[in-house]
């Protein structure tokens, strides 16, 4: 008798686990922003070593 309604309580519990029914998952688009900046850092930066580096050495 035990086992029975060991039974009986697992499958109710089954049920109701999917119960909802599949619902296929929202997949939002990415969005992208790029970065407009007038300055370009991976020039700008070697540009400025240079100068500090004529600088040191002029002096």
């Amino acid at each position: 008798m035990k086992k029975v309604a060991l039974a009986a309580a697992l499958s109710v519990a089954a049920t109701t686990a999917f119960a909802g029914g599949y619902e296929e998952p929202i997949i939002e688009p990415e969005i992208i922003v790029e970065d407009t900046s007038s300055s370009n850092a991976g020039v700008l930066v070697p540009i400025l070593v240079l100068v500090l580096l004529a600088a040191a050495a002029s002096s």
